[in-house]
């Protein structure tokens, strides 16, 4: 048997990840379940956690590197196909097995950048990229640890085809059983906070934090997205503005701060070589699992009143039943219907439901759902390739629509509307719209927000969504707003 399962206690993932967070590589797709058990209205199921990867995939400046040890082979093709190639031997492997009851499997976890389209659509470089993150960094774990938040339990599933997987196996045991040892511990021991030093790390403290749009600068080019809508050239375009300040400090802490001051349900941290990703996004993006696909794009956004019930419902109310915010929302419904059905089955892509209310820590969301039957001549990755970046960030039609972002934005989305997720050897597939995200690289926090903008839209409103959305990010990189 090639691939084994071990369940353990249900354990604490961020108390578990905490012991590795310092590694290279480590990481953690988080569902939004904290320990403190605080109520969200929507969260993911399951907690993913994966060390040391066997494979390391880096794409930058059209090259793809792929790391085994330090061992190199570059590669200039299709960063997703080398990813799809680099995923055979597990395939194969799975396809033989089929044993294993588990929704998370060894497999690859990693982020696409936005401008990793780029290599599947013809854009113009204007934007400035100053950040020089690479497009896509995915790592191929054999082994993997899953918290069921349904079944409160935790798996540890991992190939036995190699020395080095073991090692990963033996290490993650001893951790699970020391989670497990301070299950009842309600003072718990710190040190398993404090990557092992002995004076705990502080959250990341930011200079003032700078803007790339002014007030102003953003009214420009609202206007001009205004009078490309008026001229036919577009329906509707995603316009965004970069924060960004110096930091110093521990982004994994900041994470701990964010993610218990806003569960979001398709959350991430990486920590990687050349930096840290710090994701409370909200939105999925694409999942496939057994054939059967689903996205889910937010389209309308509002503010929570928490000091006033009644406000908070009020305001539900009014996004639920706006015109606007419900025809911004079938238009990304309709793109992302055409987008699935390039690799769906004929007459399979269906809307079961539509504007739909969630409401999370800081914002109201309408979010809808398309399905679909996945062809079988295509792999999960030619599905993902053929919907990114997603509909919801960009606008429609969606070239246009990014070339008019290209035009308008100062900067380089870098990761921002990317996806971050994973693909398991049994070929599934789920992935996030990388938005609430933080970027830490050499010592600059970046993080965006935007809004989309219809031939209705008024600048005041918008340029107001974009700081409701930014302040958690500024709040958790400026103050402690975020512990409270």
């Amino acid at each position: 048997m090639t691939v084994s399962i071990e369940l353990y206690p249900y354990v604490d993932s961020e108390l578990l990840f905490s012991m590795v967070a310092g590694e290279d590589w480590s990481m953690f797709l988080d569902s939004g379940v904290i320990a403190a058990q605080r109520p969200v209205t929507r969260h993911a199921d399951y907690d993913v956690l994966a060390i040391r990867p066997r494979l390391r995939l880096i794409t930058q400046n059209r090259i793809t590197r792929v790391w085994e040890g330090l061992h190199c082979q570059q590669m200039d093709s299709d960063p997703l196909s080398v990813l799809r190639g680099s995923l055979a031997s597990l395939e194969r492997e799975w396809s033989a097995e089929q044993t294993i009851a588990s929704p998370y499997l060894p497999g690859a976890i990693g982020y696409f950048s936005y401008d990793l389209v780029r290599r599947f659509e013809d854009l113009t470089n204007q934007a400035k990229d100053d950040e020089n993150l690479p497009e896509m960094a995915v790592g191929i774990y054999d082994v993997v640890v899953v918290v069921d938040h349904l079944k409160k339990m935790t798996s540890l599933i991992s190939r036995n085809n190699n020395q080095d997987a073991q090692s990963i196996r033996l290490e993650w045991q001893s951790l699970l059983q020391s989670c497990s040892a301070r299950a009842g511990n309600e003072t718990g021991d710190e040190t398993l906070h404090q990557h092992g030093n002995s004076a705990a790390p502080q959250k990341l403290k930011a200079e003032p934090i700078q803007e790339n749009m002014t007030r102003d600068e953003y009214a420009r080019s609202f206007q001009r997205v205004r009078d490309y809508t008026i001229a036919g050239d577009c329906y509707q375009v995603n316009l965004a503005k970069r924060f960004s300040a110096r930091v110093q400090g521990d982004a994994w802490q900041t994470y701990v701060a964010l993610r218990n001051a806003s569960p979001a349900p398709y959350g991430a941290y990486f920590n990687l070589p050349f930096a840290q990703i710090l994701s409370n996004s909200p939105e999925s993006f694409i999942q496939c699992r057994q054939g059967k696909v689903i996205t889910s794009p937010i389209k309308g956004t509002r503010p929570r009143d928490h000091n006033d019930p009644e406000n908070d419902q009020a305001i539900a109310d009014q996004l639920q039943n706006s015109a606007k915010d419900r025809s911004e929302n079938l238009m990304i419904v309709d793109l992302m219907r055409n987008d699935i059905s390039k690799c769906c089955e004929l007459g399979s892509v269906k809307v079961p439901k539509i504007f739909e209310l969630y409401s999370f820590a800081n914002v109201h969301h309408l979010i809808s759902t398309i399905t679909g039957v996945l062809q079988e001549k295509f792999h999960a990755l030619d599905l993902l390739r053929s919907c990114f970046p997603g509909g919801s960030i960009t606008g429609a039609p969606k070239i246009r629509a990014m070339q008019i972002i290209e035009e308008l934005e100062p900067h380089r989305r870098g990761l921002y509307c990317g996806a971050i997720g994973y693909v398991g050897m049994d070929g599934s597939l789920e992935t996030n719209i990388a938005i609430r995200t933080i970027v830490v690289k050499d010592k600059v926090a970046r993080f965006s927000a935007g809004g989309g903008l219809v031939i209705g839209s008024q600048v005041d409103e918008e340029y107001q969504e974009i700081i409701d959305k930014a302040r958690m990010m500024t709040e958790a990189l400026t103050n402690d707003a975020t512990e409270h």
